[in-house]
């Protein structure tokens, strides 16, 4: 059975650094996906940049960008979606797929819905980050018998990483 795990958090909780953290700490396994980050300017706010774990970077949304979509008082550009993220969800056996995260900036390219829908029903191990909102794709996700949510808090965000790189970690022979 495969492992599929999400990390809820609120913004802020940490959930990208766990994610990288994960990534960091299971060197012997194959690992793919992506993570989003925030992008300040003087202090503020200003938008996300998408970084695959591969090292490909680009800017997902932006006070700047026109959209559509907009997402609060981001525009956010898909085709980063299309020509990052979707190739990041690319699998084979003994791959372990980690998102950064499921929001609504990313939910907003129908096409990135899918291939969830597509990872989280194959023979894919997963771990992914979702915020704590309500949200009709992720809460269905949250709701499903083959999935483990772990809540993530300032308490466990910084043990969490090694508790689950030690349960993914590729059986030693």
């Amino acid at each position: 059975m495969p492992t599929r795990i999400l990390l809820e958090g609120r913004p802020g909780s940490g959930k990208t650094t766990a994610i990288r953290r994960l990534a960091a700490l299971v060197p012997t396994r194959d690992t793919t996906g992506f993570t989003t980050e925030e992008i300040r300017t003087g202090g503020r706010r200003v938008g996300f940049a998408l970084e695959t774990l591969a090292g490909q970077r680009a800017v997902l949304a932006h006070v700047d960008f026109p959209g559509p979509p907009r997402v609060g008082r981001y525009g956010v550009d898909l085709e980063v979606m299309a020509r990052l993220a979707l190739p990041s969800l690319v699998w084979s056996a003994g791959t372990l797929v980690l998102v950064d995260e499921l929001g609504r900036m990313e939910l907003a390219y129908p096409p990135f819905e899918e291939a969830l829908r597509a990872l989280f029903a194959a023979d894919a191990d997963v771990v992914a980050t979702v915020q704590a909102q309500h949200a009709a794709f992720t809460d269905a996700l949250k709701r499903r018998a083959d999935i483990e949510l772990l809540r993530l808090t300032p308490a466990n965000r910084d043990a969490l990483p090694e508790r689950l790189a030690a349960r993914l970690a590729p059986a030693r022979r």
